[in-house]
């Protein structure tokens, strides 16, 4: 069994900003699976689902960003599982380029307070994840504005595409390993 966690922010006024690319994430995955994400249960939505073999529980918590370790903590102990093999994160990053994705084993929040929270809660920066690119904020800008921001038209589209590659970045680490995705889904893009 995998948990599947989306970072993101509830409420219709977060729905399709940068800092929501884990939920949108989670939503193309439960669309390509045929599951509702929709169950109300460890201060998440969740829907439970199979791909390739493996049970899923894809989540998206409810507790706002900076609180994500709360939601993820209670579903680790619920479970039962090990989030060294059994925990992916999917979340926003400003220091990738917009739609490139980074998976990693382990590492560090690199200033982001949702993985900040999933780590203080859990005790351990050793869970997989998949780092969704967002791009840098422009010069000027305030960092909680800009990831709070809507993407534009040609953005959207781009990132559309990206959550495609975040399923077929997850297929990759239940079929093989998180060796072959990093692999074959940490290469650099061009734009």
């Amino acid at each position: 069994m995998y948990i599947i966690a989306g970072l993101g922010n509830p409420t219709r006024e977060y729905k399709n900003t940068r800092h929501n690319i884990g939920f949108d994430a989670i939503d193309y995955i439960a669309r390509k699976i045929g599951v509702d994400v929709e169950i109300k249960k460890h201060k998440a939505l969740i829907g439970k689902g199979n791909l390739e073999g493996e049970k899923l529980i894809l989540a998206k918590p409810q507790t706002y960003m900076n609180l994500s370790g709360e939601s993820i903590r209670e579903m680790i102990h619920y479970y039962k599982i090990v989030p060294k093999e059994q925990l992916i994160i999917l979340y926003d990053d400003i220091s990738l380029k917009p739609g490139q994705l980074r998976i990693r084993a382990k590492g560090s929040s690199g200033g982001h307070n949702g993985i900040k929270s999933i780590i203080n809660n859990i005790c351990t920066d050793e869970f997989i994840r998949i780092k969704i690119g967002i791009g840098e904020k422009p010069i000027g800008y305030d960092l909680a504005d800009y990831v709070l921001g809507y993407f534009s038209k040609e953005e959207r589209e781009n990132m559309d595409q990206c959550v495609k590659r975040v399923y077929e970045g997850v297929k990759c680490i239940l079929t093989n390993n998180i060796q072959k995705a990093m692999n074959d889904f940490n290469q650099s893009i061009k734009h």
